[in-house]
């Protein structure tokens, strides 16, 4: 007898997308993720435009995750054109960086993930008996998108941060500010990587996979760079990203897809976190030592209290960085050339985001985008498929939620996924 799981769209991820199970007998014979958004066609839009103009353009890819789509885009063509900016542009890049990280990882660990956890629908049903770890959760949103407004212009789309350096400086009063406030944050942080321990983690799905990040040449845990890093060993320059990528045309998906090595693999915090934990400091490594067992690296689930332990690691810094902020020099740095190709590497909050360009005379000749959610989706299938055959081996009826959990752990932003179709003239 066949069967069909189709759940269309996935409630609580960023973009619109499905899941589709087909059953036959008790052998789970095929598993698609359904990315139905329509292409917007990004790497054509911003051919022969000017520079300043793309990392306009670019940034517009999304909403929630505007800021790492602008830096990897500043950071590309700083490398394409010899631009190097001041340590005080680069000290603040990574302060509204953290802002992102922040604002994005709030929302979807408490408000996306943990419901399903929790055994609640959504997080307002939460309320009652989690009333101050929700609240918190919407002080840290709140947080994380001002320090991204004074920074980066704008909560949304900000168009502060340029190739160079910035339309304006923060003001110290600003600054201080955002000091004060990371620091009195870090209690609602904790109280909500408390609740991970009255978990029950899903085992249905386990199985080893490979990791990337990027990996910050300095030594720190971060998330901007010039080299990746994969879990089985391999440093790859920035520009020989496709080492990696392998990107792929699926016949179900207006999104690419990325192979390494003829298999899937995973970015995103859980990844972040497998590779650079040795690099972690403070209360966000104690964290990590409370929660990690060898299952980080075969179960996708965890990928939420990474972002968690992040968002610990996040506040801890912003003070010490601010004040380094303050010191620093600044001045506004230009081209010293107006030909070449680079690539941007930065970690979007959903995991390594790579931006490349060719400029040739001042203006883009061509330009490649790979975006998290691209090169997790093979490995959201497979997990998913795993899953679905254990669970239907031990006799349940219901896939669905067990299923839409396993997508929602990656955080995957639909949209950002889906500019990437190439148009060939």
């Amino acid at each position: 007898m066949e069967r069909k799981v189709f759940i269309e769209p996935v409630a609580r991820v960023e973009g619109h997308g499905g899941i589709e199970v087909f059953v036959e007998g008790n052998k789970v014979k095929e598993v698609k993720i359904d990315i139905f958004e329509g292409p917007r066609l990004m790497e054509e839009l911003v051919r022969g435009k000017l520079p300043e103009e793309a990392v306009s353009i670019t940034s517009r890819i999304c909403a929630i995750c505007f800021l790492s789509h602008r830096l990897s885009d500043i950071r590309a063509h700083e490398r394409a054109l010899w631009v190097e900016p001041s340590e005080k542009t680069k000290l603040l890049r990574k302060l509204a960086h953290y802002g992102e990280m922040i604002e994005s990882h709030s929302l979807h660990y408490y408000l996306l993930a943990l419901p399903d956890y929790l055994g609640y629908p959504d997080a307002i049903s939460m309320m009652k008996a989690f009333p101050k770890e929700v609240k918190g959760a919407l002080e840290l949103k709140k947080y994380g998108n001002r320090v991204m407004e004074i920074v980066a212009g704008r909560r949304v789309h900000g168009e502060n941060m340029r190739i160079g350096g910035f339309g304006a400086l923060p003001s110290d009063e600003d600054l201080d500010w955002i000091a004060t406030m990371a620091h009195s944050l870090i209690p609602e942080i904790e109280r909500g990587l408390a609740l991970w321990a009255k978990i029950e983690i899903p085992d249905y799905m386990e199985e080893k996979t490979t990791f990337a990040s990027v990996w910050p040449e300095d030594g720190s845990y971060g998330f901007a760079a010039d080299t990746i890093k994969i879990s089985d060993g391999t440093e790859l320059p920035a520009d020989e990203y496709k080492t990696l990528t392998n990107e792929y045309v699926a016949p179900h998906s207006f999104a690419k897809r990325c192979r390494y090595k003829g298999k899937p693999y995973t970015v995103g915090a859980l990844a972040r976190m497998l590779l650079m934990s040795e690099r972690l400091d403070g209360e966000a490594k104690k964290w990590f030592k409370k929660y990690y067992n060898e299952r980080w690296w075969k179960n996708p689930h965890y990928n939420n209290i990474a972002q968690a332990i992040e968002l610990l690691f996040c506040l801890e810094k912003i003070p010490a960085l601010v004040e380094a902020i303050k010191k620093a020099d600044y001045y506004e740095a230009g081209p010293s050339r107006q030909s070449g190709s680079g690539t941007g590497l930065v970690e979007a909050p959903r995991g390594l985001l790579i931006h490349h360009y060719e400029i040739e005379e001042g203006r883009v000749k061509d330009s490649d985008f790979v975006i998290p959610t691209t090169q997790n989706l093979d490995d959201m299938e497979k997990y998913i498929r795993i899953a679905a055959q254990n669970l239907i081996d031990q006799g349940a009826e219901e896939l669905e939620l067990p299923l839409e959990m396993i997508m929602r752990a990656y955080d995957p932003c639909i949209s950002c996924s889906v500019h990437l179709v190439r148009v060939r003239r």
